[in-house]
């Protein structure tokens, strides 16, 4: 299994329980695919760089997980189809924790 992270972009209308049962979804989806949850950061509502959907502000949350790789295709899928989603943002991380590729120089 490989470890991933998804940052999620929630509309700022969503009351808390559409939210977290939207969450709650999501992590199904992930456990139902293979994978387990490592953490769950709730960032909350922060302003945004430029207009999503006409809204300035949003939710943010960020999911930390390892899964196999066939799980990703699902578990975006189904971000997709959300409408409490605006924005998301999914990158596999090495065993250190952080993205994949991201090498420093060794000057």
């Amino acid at each position: 299994m490989r470890r991933f992270e998804t940052l999620l972009l929630f509309s700022p209308e969503l009351s808390s329980e559409s939210r977290n049962a939207a969450l709650t979804g999501f992590k199904d989806i992930i456990a139902r695919e293979g994978g387990t949850l490592t953490t769950e950061d709730n960032w909350g509502m922060r302003d945004l760089a430029y207009p999503v959907k006409k809204q300035m502000r949003g939710w943010y949350t960020r999911l930390e997980y390892l899964a196999p790789p066939t799980a990703i295709a699902e578990f975006e899928r189904n971000i997709r189809i959300s409408e409490d989603v605006f924005k998301f943002l999914t990158v596999k991380l090495d065993d250190t924790g952080a993205p994949a590729g991201n090498e420093e120089d060794a000057a």
